[in-house]
């Protein structure tokens, strides 16, 4: 399968995006809505699955596409695809706080395996797939970490992890237990279980989840500070029509609720 090599710059800090170079003929396949810019000369393409050059007639097609459905992802794609004569950049923005990680496959020995929204870009020529949990039990009822993304070929792929990111290499028979949501990414040789976290007064009181990634070497994971559904649950969980404080982070403070300005101007602080 042919790929593409490209010439790449990540720029930012807490809000990264990376910044792709393509040579004349060459493509980048995005996430849909990931796009930051691009430069004049390139021509897009919305395709069904990855783009992939593996992808064979419709039924590949609906195949590859059905692979994204079942992890969550957009059934499409886009092709980024340098037509000028000169040199063209495109842009890819992380969709939250954290850390863009480049991932040279060929260096990792061809495959990766990911969160289901870690995904951001790539080579054209990288293949995403699907990879399942072997037992069923944990399709039921371990939440994050059953159905992850497989990054397959020897070109580059660039993922997102969110807040500051850590990576272990672990080492034969050396054993490491993770919030499930906290996984980036793992090379495959990596032994990868969901277990239960045994007691169900921990599950229920302790503030964690029913489940654990236990993940066994060799190999090399790479670990997230701040998952995605975590970040979404605090920020559900302090919207007003939920229960959460209207006064935070107003300067208002909610006036016509009795926030802080409100109370004081109100005579509340007698």
């Amino acid at each position: 399968m042919a790929m593409d090599v490209v010439d790449y710059e990540i720029k930012g800090s807490e809000m990264q995006f990376v910044e792709v170079e393509l040579d004349p003929g060459e493509a980048a396949v995005g996430e849909a809505g990931s796009m930051m810019y691009m430069d004049a000369g390139i021509g897009m393409d919305t395709v069904f699955g990855d783009g992939s050059a593996s992808q064979g007639g419709i039924f590949g097609k609906l195949l590859g596409a059905g692979k994204r459905l079942i992890t969550g992802e957009s059934l499409f794609t886009t092709v980024y695809t340098n037509q000028g004569q000169g040199k063209r950049k495109v842009a890819f923005a992380a969709p939250y706080p954290g850390k863009i990680l480049p991932m040279d496959l060929r260096q990792l020995g061809g495959t990766l395996i990911c969160q289901k929204d870690a995904f951001l870009c790539a080579a054209k020529g990288v293949s995403l797939g699907i990879f399942f949990q072997q037992k069923l039990s944990v399709g039921f009822f371990g939440g994050e970490g059953f159905v992850m993304q497989k990054l397959e070929g020897d070109g580059l792929a660039f993922v997102h992890a969110g807040g500051t990111v850590m990576k272990r290499e672990l080492q034969p028979g050396q054993t490491l237990l993770i919030d499930t949501g906290c996984i980036v990414a793992l090379t495959p040789n990596v032994n990868f279980e969901i277990q239960y976290v045994g007691k169900i007064k921990t599950a229920l009181f302790g503030g964690e989840g029913l489940f654990f990634a236990k993940v066994t070497g060799p190999g090399t994971v790479w670990l997230q500070s701040l998952p995605f559904s975590r970040l979404a649950s605090r920020v559900f969980a302090a919207a007003p029509q939920n229960g959460g404080r209207r006064e935070e982070g107003s300067v208002l403070g909610g006036f016509a609720g009795g926030g802080l300005l409100g109370g004081i101007l109100g005579g509340d602080d007698d």
